[in-house]
């Protein structure tokens, strides 16, 4: 299981703790695609700053609070290693922008303690430059989880109504509670069909679960959970794939894991206008969804 770590309430103990970092050394380190190598001290913190609130994503071999510590609070990460381990990567999400850093963790006796600052380049998308004080392994890459996007008030008003809601829901699932954003005329539904949707992706050997629904103006963005079933191969996910007529769709990946894989579930962001998910359904499947929840509702 990937362990992502939530960003700690920003109050003043956290504003506290950066500032006093100040005096200390710090190295820079610039992200350019290549993993930043860091050494942390066995027993001893080691602070990463990135400037914005981030999530980490651990893999499971060091995923485990009696190996490495890890807490996130105003735009810098506190790790601890309790043991020694082999380097490890590590993928740092910035919530707002949902960039994508990854660094090549290897805990070490009396490593440097330095505070680290990562920059990135003002153009980069998912990138930007890495630094090294050690020669990295290979490591197996913990998924990547999705990154709600926190845009101004500004621009979240000037976005297409789909646009907004998938923002929304994906905020109001993934992101910390105090980085979500109330968006005006949106509020939460009832789900038009709480049962699992095998003939949405029938293509592929997948569950879909429903988790939660949104309503803005005539649109309704519907959550949907995909788990891949099959253990031994991993697929690409393309929205045109969907069996339904629905305005817009976006998937928190593009690929989905064999099943058991780190990376074998992810979310679907399906949005209708002038009707909901059950309306949106085609074919056999559809009519027997809607008789379903008819049949619950008695």
């Amino acid at each position: 299981m990937n362990l992502w770590t939530r960003p700690l309430a920003c109050g003043l103990a956290g504003l506290v703790l950066l500032a006093a970092t100040g005096a200390d050394a710090t190295q820079i380190r610039h992200w350019k695609r290549t993993p930043i190598q860091v050494n942390l001290p066995v027993g001893t913190e080691r602070i990463v700053v990135f400037g914005d609130d981030v999530r980490v994503g651990l893999p499971s071999a060091i995923a485990d609070p009696e190996q490495l510590r890890v807490q996130s609070t105003g735009g810098a990460v506190y790790f601890e290693a309790h043991k020694a381990f082999v380097t490890q990567r590590v993928q740092v999400q910035d919530i707002a922008t949902g960039r994508m850093i990854l660094l090549d963790l290897t805990a070490k006796p009396h490593a440097s303690h330095e505070t680290v600052k990562v920059v990135q380049g003002a153009s980069d998308t998912n990138n930007a430059g890495s630094g090294s004080d050690a020669a990295p392994a290979h490591a197996n890459i913990p998924p990547a989880a999705f990154a709600p996007s926190a845009q101004s008030a500004q621009s979240a008003q000037s976005a297409p109504t789909a646009v907004r809601l998938v923002r929304h829901a994906a905020q109001a699932l993934y992101a910390p509670e105090r980085l979500v954003s109330g968006a005006p005329g949106v509020r939460r539904v009832a789900l038009a069909t709480q049962h699992p949707l095998p003939g949405l992706l029938p293509t592929l050997p997948v569950i879909v679960t429903p988790l939660a629904a949104w309503r803005g103006g005539s649109f309704i963005v519907t959550a949907l959970q995909i788990t891949n079933q099959d253990p031994r191969r991993a697929f690409t996910l393309d929205p045109r794939a969907l069996e339904g007529h629905f305005y817009a769709a976006s998937f928190m990946q593009s690929t989905i894991g064999p099943a058991g894989s780190l990376t074998d579930t992810t979310t679907l962001f399906a949005v209708t206008r002038d009707g909901d998910l059950a309306d949106a359904l085609t074919g056999p499947y559809g009519d027997q969804a809607t008789a379903r929840e008819a049949d619950d509702a008695h």
